[in-house]
């Protein structure tokens, strides 16, 4: 556990010894899918799911220890500087989901504004937050957060943030942030790295070096399968950021955008950080520049639900090798309700064989699969409640296992973290050879744990179909070189072009080299 010299600072009232600098800590993480079902309560942000549930005080060092979470990396590196005294407020976050709600974000925001102003002195500020926010009453709820800050400490205490690569930049936040550093990857395997990259940019500001902001916004949208860094153009443009890098003195981020938060803000963005304003627009022009040249290597192609499932059997019965097909659209770690059903249909219209499919989240089925008990057969209709679109699944199925939900990760990208699914069970309807997890919580498929603790090996699937966009790379292409997208009706808008947008900046190209909005 991080110590403050043996104390871990909560209140004004606890005097750091003298020479320390005193930074306080909070997380408030948010991913806005405006799409969405339902929005996210405060409730929401209390409840443990995939990641912890709201922390306060000492909490927040104990209950991210040995995560990946990015204010586990920034703890990390200030442990190892005996002149750092931390105060931690608060940490919490909520399932990708539609606007936070404003009683929400009020309660939130407070509990972090109040715990600052009960300090006597501060140094420097921390926060853990996302970049892609949207609240019932403000687009950039980050911005809107960091100005109620700035209220409170004025203009010249350093304040520095760490997003995830998703953000979706804006004015407010690079105006009111002294410093931000963004997740380098998708998946993102360099959460707690960016933590800790945020707290190297930190220090030179605490000895007072100036530094200088220079950013661009992208005239053309990234769908979310095209963001994954392991393939070009993104492996590309994450090496020509990295050849950029002199941190923390100088260096250059990529928020490639969260499409599905339909906002003005919304939308790629290139932001340079340097000693001198010219260092910083001369990096943040050469970034620009190369993102440009790239527009047209973005094509990755995303097939409906009966052509993913032929060629997954084709590629399968040729190779007899893995097949994974993304259901990208109904990610819930982008917001979607992780409920549609056209993907299932297609697999039992085809008779897909030795099939897991996950997670699918339907509460009243699972607990319908617990009432009946392992290995009893029940009738349920299965997903398609959360919005309008496929129709359920109405089948009588087969209960292959049963779980409380609750299992640890073991990816690259989660691993040190517990899923809270809720009640969740492996289902397979009567007649296919399609095993179904369904769980009681929505809970993103990127994780084989997700199969395995339920006692089935993914390695032995001859398809794996993933409610999940990019995440779960990181666990599944270890066991499967065979990758294929499908837009199957979600809520998560990856086919740009035909999403209903309304709120978007003029001219913004609706994807790579797509129509301008």
């Amino acid at each position: 556990m991080y110590e403050c010299n043996h104390m871990i600072e909560e209140s004004s009232n606890m005097k750091s010894p003298v020479g320390q600098k005193k930074i306080l800590i909070a997380g408030f993480q948010h991913e806005t899918n405006t799409f969405g079902a339902t929005n996210a309560s405060f409730d929401d942000f209390m409840m443990a799911d995939s990641w912890p549930g709201l922390l306060q005080g000492q909490h927040v060092i104990q209950g991210t220890l040995g995560t990946t979470l990015p204010i586990a990396g920034f703890i990390d590196k200030a442990s190892q500087h005996k002149d750092i005294c931390l105060i931690p407020i608060l940490w919490c976050a909520a399932e990708p989901s539609a606007e936070v709600t404003d009683n929400a974000f009020e309660k939130i925001a407070g509990m972090i504004c109040d715990g600052i102003k009960q300090q006597d002195h501060l140094d420097a500020i921390y926060l853990d937050l996302h970049g892609a926010m949207v609240t019932e009453s403000y687009d950039d709820g980050e911005g809107e957060l960091l100005r109620r800050i700035r209220a409170i400490v004025g203009d010249a205490l350093p304040i520095s943030i760490s997003l995830d690569s998703h953000a979706n930049l804006t004015q407010e936040m690079i105006d009111f942030a002294s410093s931000i550093t963004l997740f380098r990857s998708y998946p993102h395997l360099d959460m707690d790295i960016t933590g800790g990259r945020a707290f190297d940019a930190l220090m030179p500001l605490l000895s007072g070096q100036k530094r200088y902001k220079a950013w661009h916004q992208s005239p053309y949208l990234i769908a979310l399968p095209e963001q994954y860094s392991g393939a070009e153009p993104m492996l590309g443009l994450y090496e020509k950021l990295s050849s950029l890098d002199n941190a923390p003195l100088s260096w250059c981020e990529f928020a490639t955008g969260f499409p599905a938060a339909d906002t003005k803000h919304t939308g790629p963005a290139v932001l340079a950080q340097a000693e001198t304003p010219e260092k910083a627009s001369q990096m943040a022009r050469v970034f620009f520049e190369a993102l440009i040249d790239v527009e047209a290597q973005f094509n990755t192609p995303l097939f409906n639900p009966d052509e993913a499932v032929s060629r997954a059997i084709s590629t399968h019965h040729a190779t007899g090798e893995t097949v994974i097909i993304a259901d990208v659209e109904d990610n819930p770690g982008a917001g979607a309700p992780s409920d549609t059903t056209g993907l299932l249909h297609a697999l039992m219209g085809a008779q897909a064989p030795d099939c897991l499919l996950g997670m699918v989240n339907d509460p009243d089925v699972a607990s319908a699969a617990h009432d009946a008990g392992l290995g009893q057969v029940f009738t349920a209709q299965l997903g398609g409640k959360a919005a309008e679109g496929d129709p359920a699944v109405d089948s009588k199925f087969e209960v292959l296992a049963l779980s409380d939900g609750i299992f640890d990760f073991n990816g690259a990208m989660y691993k040190g973290l517990t899923a809270d699914a809720g009640l969740s069970a492996l289902i397979r309807p009567i007649g296919t050879s399609i095993k179904i997890a369904i769980s009681s919580k929505r809970c993103q498929c990127l994780d084989q744990a997700i199969f395995t603790h339920f006692g089935e090996d993914p390695n032995k699937a001859a398809i794996i179909a993933v409610k999940s966009t990019v995440h779960y790379r990181a666990d599944f292409d270890p066991i499967s070189r065979h990758v294929i997208n499908t837009a199957a009706n979600g809520l998560t808008p990856c086919r740009l072009a035909d999403a209903d947008f309304k709120h978007l900046r003029k001219g913004l190209r609706l994807g790579a080299n797509g129509p301008n909005f």
